[in-house]
């Protein structure tokens, strides 16, 4: 069972969920069960379809945060293929489903779409090894938001690295640029990001002060034929003609991503300081939005935003591969807001709308109406 009670980063105990959802959520998370590790499949040429089962492969979990300065400064990542849920169930217009995504794990953790939040602390440099000896693709990982050495950039063209199947290799990644970055495959990038290997960088700056609650969303744009044609789908697919056809809020679609443990909404209690990463690993520039609360951009790509050019906002454009950071008070009428893409046909399943990318800022005080239950039920929490 996961013990990640809303978007990853800061936590909400079980126990607060519960006494919070004034016991709608004591059965909604009742026989909650996170999905096992599988096994690697066999080497193939890029383009060719991974030949293993959708039934043999794991399921994806939701992103796990590694704090990589308190396992000594070392993480080890791996890929695994997998079926991606982005949504199970038939409400507001599911399910939504990548039957093959190429998913990164931390050490013996379950693969995740988006992969691992790797944080570290400024000066803490880290080695990153990745581990391709039951890969079935040459991979490699490059990573936004760090000044490295050239053998470390993870490009294959311009550094002549490329990690083969069955082979491993580590990379020093210098934490000398603090703030929110990204992290993804180098390796036919056009392919692999699509399939699922990007992540978020976090590097703390010194002296970091948190706020109350802090939360990490990734976002991104999705052309579900690749995923269908690498799961062996008779579908023709070419980067040339995307056509983007899910959206996502840290891998889930709405109204999955309600869902206390597999989604992303962000609890708060009322007069909470609220720290929101923003990441886009799509290939669209998305205009997210918040309602009910006025927020200031305090970072952008890893620099700090002057105090005199900061100013109140509830919109905030995230080109692909931007990180920003986003700041503001939980002073609204204690309720449910949304947060979404505002280009609206990215808020959708389909032809259903709401859906895709959105999800929510959720105020404990508002955990026990019928609202939220009707979200529960939605996101598939009970049944």
């Amino acid at each position: 069972m996961n013990d990640r009670i809303g978007a990853p980063g800061s936590n909400v105990s079980r126990r607060e969920f519960l006494a919070a959802t004034g016991g709608v959520g004591s059965a909604l998370l009742a026989g909650c069960q996170a999905p096992s590790n599988g096994g690697g499949a066999k080497a193939m040429t890029d383009s060719t379809p991974t030949q293993t089962s959708a039934e043999s492969l794991p399921r994806t979990s939701p992103p796990e945060v590694v704090d990589v300065d308190e396992q000594g400064g070392s993480v080890t990542l791996s890929t695994q293929p997998a079926v991606h849920a982005a949504h199970p169930l038939d409400s507001m217009g599911g399910p939504v489903e990548l039957p093959r995504v190429w998913a990164f794990r931390a050490d013996d953790g379950d693969p995740s779409v988006p992969g691992p939040i790797i944080r570290t602390t400024e000066g803490e440099d880290i080695e990153v090894t990745l581990d391709n000896t039951d890969g079935h693709l040459p991979h490699t990982i490059h990573f936004h938001g760090s000044q490295k050495a050239w053998k470390d950039d993870g490009v294959p063209t311009t550094t002549g690295i490329t990690v083969a199947p069955g082979e491993q290799h580590t990379y020093e990644i210098p934490a000398n640029v603090p703030g929110t970055h990204l992290y993804h495959c180098h390796f036919q990038t056009q392919r692999h990001i699509d399939m699922g290997m990007y992540g978020i960088f976090r590097v703390d700056p010194k002296g970091y002060e948190p706020a109350d609650r802090e939360y990490f969303m990734t976002v991104k744009d999705w052309d579900s034929r690749l995923n269908r044609m690498m799961a062996g789908e008779d579908v023709s697919y070419s980067p040339r003609n995307r056509n983007p056809d899910v959206f996502t809020v840290n891998g889930k679609v709405a109204p999955r991503t309600f869902h206390p443990e597999d989604g992303s909404p962000m609890i708060v209690d009322h007069g909470d300081t609220v720290r929101l990463h923003w990441v886009n690993a799509g290939y669209m520039s998305h205009p997210l939005h918040i309602h009910n609360h006025r927020f200031t951009r305090t970072e952008k790509d890893g620099g700090t935003i002057p105090e005199v050019a900061r100013h109140e906002m509830d919109v905030c454009n995230v080109a692909p591969a931007e990180r920003h950071t986003v700041e503001f008070t939980a002073d609204a009428d204690p309720g449910i807001y949304p947060m979404h893409c505002h280009k609206v046909d990215h808020v959708m399943n389909g032809n259903v709308y709401p859906g895709g990318m959105l999800s929510a800022i959720v105020y404990r005080e508002a955990m026990n109406t019928d609202v939220f239950a009707d979200l529960m039920e939605y996101a598939g929490y009970q049944g």
